[in-house]
């Protein structure tokens, strides 16, 4: 499906793009899932809160594919009310000064916002508010609060910071607010574009993510090129001024430090010796704390806390760290540093934090007796516990098995817990679906990332 834009009517066909024709044509990726989600919460009379990383298609999703959503439903356009206060147009519109803005170090004022509203709505009609980076709005708690009071208002808003939501949106909103979490392209919306194979396919997400301004460009250096733009240019710099931050140097050092160690246990003690070993650095614990915080709240990295699997408790550190997209990961060390075992288990990770998962990283606590006989405590990892509702899963990510040793390396912390969840092994050879005889699943990545129920077959 190509979207071809002429001025500023939209045409949808399926066609050749000619380079004679003065039209611009674009790939557009079907976000289903996220549209789903929309159409599911629609006229609920809850704020509808989308929330995930800078770039990573809020905006698209919420103007585009759900506008034209609500176009094909038979709602008039002058019933959606589009705004997005990042936008210097927007802005202009409602008679803010771009300059004042900047200069006064402010928000957009609320009261010239409600007061352009007000002229949208001419009836008693539902009119549907789709506002993008609400958070640039002053006041805009109190804001939403008096359109959830009116019947004929349906509200939509993005935003790009978990604190937003988080303090805001839940305290102000005491239980009206409706969080649907967006993600970077899963690896089936990637496919979905790209010209090649599977294979080819899964080593180029891998090493490039699933932001959709990287995934269409056309060339490697182009992709590289465009990752390190953003994380400068827009990450970096939101970050900073978002929380004030005065030594960037230090956040651009954790940055670094915590991309070469994904899906490595670590705390701040460790990562503050780590400074002062390398840096020689007196950051304190405190300090790399907050910075964490900070890449937390941008969506740039998740924290994944320890789960005691047989004492049924949580163990507060060390923890391991994921990126939201390995792109961006690959970005901040030049590229330089592609383990593909790691950057396979992030891409699992991500997918089942896409397909609404609580994801924990499994420990199994055992007794046994070392190589002179004595008996020692020693605690087995499992990658992943997963957690829906009543539903749970155990996950291993195994980059390979090509021994019976390997295998039963990977299956030793299964026969350790004492519970009848589903046991699941996923690996990058290609397999196909088997289960051995204690009852464990192995299935390929490439299978288990196209098909969301394989895990519950």
């Amino acid at each position: 499906m190509l979207t071809l834009l002429f001025g500023k009517n939209i045409i949808k066909k399926n066609v050749n793009c000619y380079k004679n024709l003065h039209l611009r044509c674009i790939v557009e990726i079907k976000r289903d899932l996220y549209l789903s989600a929309l159409i599911d919460r629609k006229e609920n009379g809850l704020v509808k809160v989308i929330t995930g990383i800078r770039r990573c298609g809020k905006s698209y999703l919420l103007n585009t594919i759900f506008y034209n959503y609500l176009i094909s439903e038979g709602v008039k356009a002058d019933h959606i009310i589009r705004f997005a206060f990042d936008s210097a147009e927007d802005l202009l519109s409602i008679g803010e000064s771009l300059i004042k803005l900047e200069k006064e170090n402010r928000k957009a004022d609320p009261e010239k916002f409600m007061a352009y509203i007000r002229a949208q709505i001419k009836d008693e009609k539902t009119y549907y508010l789709l506002l993008d980076e609400v958070q640039l709005l002053d006041c805009f708690e109190s804001v939403l609060n008096g359109y959830l009071r009116k019947g004929n208002i349906d509200v939509y808003v993005t935003g790009s910071n978990a604190k937003f939501l988080s303090s805001d949106i839940i305290t102000e909103f005491a239980g009206r607010g409706d969080e649907i979490r967006m993600f970077p392209l899963s690896f089936a919306e990637f496919m979905s574009v790209y010209k090649g194979d599977k294979y080819e396919g899964l080593t180029e997400y891998m090493m490039y993510g699933g932001i959709p301004l990287v995934v269409l460009r056309q060339n490697a250096n182009d992709k590289a090129r465009t990752l390190q733009n953003l994380f400068d240019e827009i990450y970096i710099r939101d970050i900073v001024k978002r929380n004030r931050l005065k030594k960037e140097d230090e956040l651009q050092d954790l940055l670094n430090i915590l991309s070469s160690s994904i899906g490595s246990l670590t705390n701040p003690e460790k990562l503050k010796n780590t400074f002062r070993s390398v840096k020689n650095s007196k950051i304190t614990t405190n300090t790399i704390n907050k910075y964490i915080k900070c890449l937390e709240d941008a969506f740039l990295i998740e924290a994944v806390q320890r789960y005691d699997i047989k004492g049924k408790a949580y163990i507060d550190t060390p923890k391991k760290y994921y990126f939201s997209d390995l792109g961006l990961r690959n970005a901040r060390i030049n590229f330089r540093q592609f383990e593909q075992t790691h950057a396979m288990e992030n891409v699992i990770y991500n997918e089942l934090k896409m397909r609404g998962f609580n994801v924990d990283v499994g420990v199994v606590p055992v007794v046994q007796r070392n190589g002179s006989g004595v008996l020692e405590r020693k605690q087995l990892e499992v990658d992943f516990v997963c957690n829906l509702g009543s539903k749970r899963y155990y996950i291993q990510s195994a980059y390979s098995l090509p021994t019976e040793e390997k295998q039963e390396q990977e299956v030793r912390p299964f026969k350790k817990i004492e519970d009848s969840f589903k046991k699941i092994i996923v690996t990058k050879d290609v397999v196909p679906e088997t289960y051995d005889e204690n009852g464990v699943l192995t299935v390929n990545i490439y299978d288990f990332l196209f098909n969301p129920q394989i895990i519950e077959n």
